[in-house]
């Protein structure tokens, strides 16, 4: 999803996405975003973007919740091959 040129990449809204590596902390996405502990998202936990924001941050909902992850530490889920 990245190209030579430096740009971020685009995540289309309903993107599975997976953390690559556990953040030291979870911000909320909510209007008044909260830091939460960094166990509330698994590493395998599969969640789904809802928003693209400024500086590379995407909003994924998990399970329990929705927070903003850099764009760089997300993995996209591939879709199983048939």
């Amino acid at each position: 999803m990245g190209n030579e040129s430096g740009e971020l990449p685009t995540w289309p809204v309903g993107t599975a996405v997976r953390l690559s590596q556990r953040p030291p902390y979870l911000k909320t996405a909510d209007p008044m975003p909260m830091l939460r502990p960094p166990d509330l998202v698994g590493v395998d936990e599969v969640g789904q973007v809802v928003e693209q924001r400024a500086l590379g941050q995407l909003a994924v909902r998990f399970r329990r919740g929705t927070f903003l992850v850099d764009a760089a530490a997300c993995v996209p889920m591939q879709p199983p091959s048939a």
